[in-house]
């Protein structure tokens, strides 16, 4: 999976080209405001390089999960308006609730060199783009004459959507942009050749989210670091008092053939020794709570954090390796009393001289949230993206690419 020999927009000549991009704007809107513009600047390589060679560069992209056809308050009108103030050119937002349609052909028609058209939300077209719908992404395809598609979203390259992967049949050349080639890259590499010792840690609530995740990091890693909800399972299956924490019975065998098959591969997994409990979930999620930190769960506590002594364990771990990769936070990091394992964890890989990767999802959030982004290797903009890479998954958003 490592360095991935695909086409890249430096192996493609566009000038006087149209070219398709599908990019990653679903961005979180408040009030037709966007809250946070990090995917539209992470795009921004990719586009800059086309239209400075001169290509034409109509871009698509979905927002949200409308639910009845074309909804204002999922508009990518935000997202292109945010764009027009980064870039150097002429933008132009395409409103068309079929996404291609007149408006689409006429602002395409009319645009100039190095100029960029931004499409409506790929998803007002239903299950046409959702599942892979052949006309939809034939349309999208004849927008730019069959001639180029780059594929610069690795957020939703885990799916086989017309916009994804499906206008790829239709098109003469294919690439992927530099942020899909960075994706690929770090979280690749970390993967199928990383610089030993390797150490990955995974959180977030449910075994199940992250089963054959975990199966694969056994056989790639050095040490595997489990916390959040997903490591009650663990301690459950280990035959520990756990009280009121959540728990997934079903997977308890599955936990214990993991547990089994690290130690029999000589390979670190280490779990909480020490938990943060509290008589029950917060609500609201950030409201006060009463915490303390025990070796032993109470049966009537639950844990939500992971202790302090954990997170020095976790912290050692991390100041001896080389690649560390991090999917989940630690506790329910929403809460600033349960967010000391997740902080801890972030703090320590924010001092290493490490590679650090972050899969995405809550885990990048937390980063951000906690102003460490910058002492990060690489921070993912796929969360479900990132976690199938991590399983080493084939993902048909890139599997479809042209390889060099």
């Amino acid at each position: 999976m490592a360095g991935l020999n695909k086409v890249t927009v430096d192996d493609i000549n566009v000038k006087g080209k149209k070219v398709l991009v599908r990019v990653d704007f679903n961005v979180p809107l408040k009030d037709g405001v966007i809250t946070n513009d990090n995917r539209i600047t992470a795009a921004l390589p990719t586009i800059n390089k086309l239209t400075e060679n001169g290509a034409k560069v109509v871009l698509c992209s979905h927002l949200g999960k409308p639910k009845n056809g074309p909804e204002d308050k999922f508009s990518l009108a935000p997202a292109a308006e945010r764009l027009a103030q980064l870039v150097d050119t002429n933008v132009i937002f395409a409103k068309d609730d079929t996404v291609v349609g007149e408006n689409a052909k006429k602002a395409v028609a009319e645009m100039k060199d190095g100029e960029i058209v931004v499409l409506e939300n790929t998803r007002f077209r239903g299950s046409e783009e959702t599942k892979n719908g052949e006309e939809f992404a034939k349309e999208l395809a004849d927008l730019v004459d069959n001639q180029i598609f780059v594929m610069d979203a690795f957020g939703s390259a885990h799916r086989a959507h017309a916009s994804t992967a499906g206008v790829t049949k239709f098109v003469k050349e294919t690439a992927v942009g530099y942020l899909m080639q960075k994706e690929i890259n770090f979280l690749g590499n970390a993967v199928e050749d990383p610089v030993r010792p390797f150490v990955a840690i995974l959180g977030g609530a449910k075994v199940a989210d992250k089963l054959n995740v975990i199966n694969n990091l056994i056989e790639k890693c050095d040490t595997l670091i489990i916390g959040g909800g997903m490591a009650y399972t663990f301690l459950k299956a280990q035959g520990k008092e756990v009280g009121k924490s959540l728990v997934d019975d079903t997977k308890l065998d599955y936990c214990k053939e993991m547990i089994e098959k690290a130690a029999a591969s000589g390979k670190k997994l280490l779990l909480p020794v020490d938990t943060t409990v509290a008589d029950a979930f917060p609500d609201p999620i950030d409201a006060d709570i009463a915490v303390e930190v025990v070796e032993d769960i109470p049966a009537d506590k639950m844990g939500l954090d992971i202790g302090t002594k954990t997170a020095e364990l976790y912290a050692q771990a991390v100041k001896s390796a080389k690649t560390v990769v991090w999917n989940g936070p630690m506790g329910v990091f929403e809460n600033p009393v349960l967010a000391k394992g997740t902080i801890a964890v972030a703090q320590s890989l924010a001092e290493t001289d490490a590679t650090t990767i972050i899969g995405g999802g809550d885990s990048a959030a937390a980063v951000i949230q906690l102003g460490f982004a910058d002492k990060m290797s690489h921070i993912s903009t796929g969360g479900g993206a990132s976690l199938e890479y991590l399983e080493g998954k084939v993902l048909p958003g890139i599997d479809v690419i042209a390889d060099k």
